[in-house]
């Protein structure tokens, strides 16, 4: 799809090498007007203010008003601004407040430049917005809380601990063909194929320890 009219981005970032090469790279394309930036949140907050973007793009910890601070603030007088966390964490207590805090996304600065000016553009042009750096995460590790059973839960730690089938029916006594109904059950509910990945991905959303 094409879009004729420029977007206007902003960012705020503590760090002057990754504002200033985001800068040159955001500025380098037709559609996009980058229109200013801010070394902490407060700044931010008083910048976007007087010449609100389309889309911010805010890090997640800067000094004075953080940014989840910050797009607290804006979120209360630009409900439809694109506010996007840009953070080197990917640690799920960060997730969760950025979106309590009305962000549209949380991107990880692992992202190569070019994939985070798609993403910044599908967020633009209200579209939807795919990539394996944007964490739209709470909602996820919610459900999958709630859909994990307590005894599903202690067949995941038993697959991290290395067991087999037998050595998991043992210890909780269930029954070897029990064992393996949960597994299953296990690998649809965390999008899984193998005991390593679904493990992995338990760890991630930290269903298990």
């Amino acid at each position: 799809m094409q879009h004729d009219k420029p977007f206007k981005v902003f960012l705020a970032d503590d760090h002057p090498l990754l504002r200033t090469g985001l800068r040159m790279s955001l500025s380098q394309h037709a559609d996009i007007d980058f229109i200013g930036e801010a070394n902490d949140g407060f700044k931010a907050v008083e910048m976007i203010k007087k010449n609100p973007p389309d889309v911010a793009l805010i890090d997640v910890d800067m000094p004075g008003l953080s940014g989840i601070g910050a797009i607290r603030l804006l979120r209360k007088h630009y409900p439809d601004m694109k506010l996007l966390i840009f953070s080197s964490y990917s640690d799920r207590h960060y997730i969760e407040e950025a979106m309590q805090a009305g962000a549209n996304g949380y991107i990880l600065k692992s992202i190569d430049i070019s994939e985070l000016v798609d993403v910044i553009r599908t967020f633009a042009h209200n579209e939807q917005p795919m990539s394996p750096y944007l964490m739209d995460l709470a909602i996820e590790w919610e459900t999958a809380e709630k859909l994990l059973t307590k005894r599903e839960k202690q067949i995941l730690e038993g697959l991290a601990r290395g067991q087999g089938n037998k050595e998991i029916s043992d210890s909780l006594y269930i029954s070897i063909e029990t064992v393996k109904s949960h597994i299953k059950n296990i690998f649809k509910k965390l999008d899984s194929k193998s005991r390593m990945e679904a493990v992995i991905t338990a760890k991630e959303k930290h269903l298990i320890s």
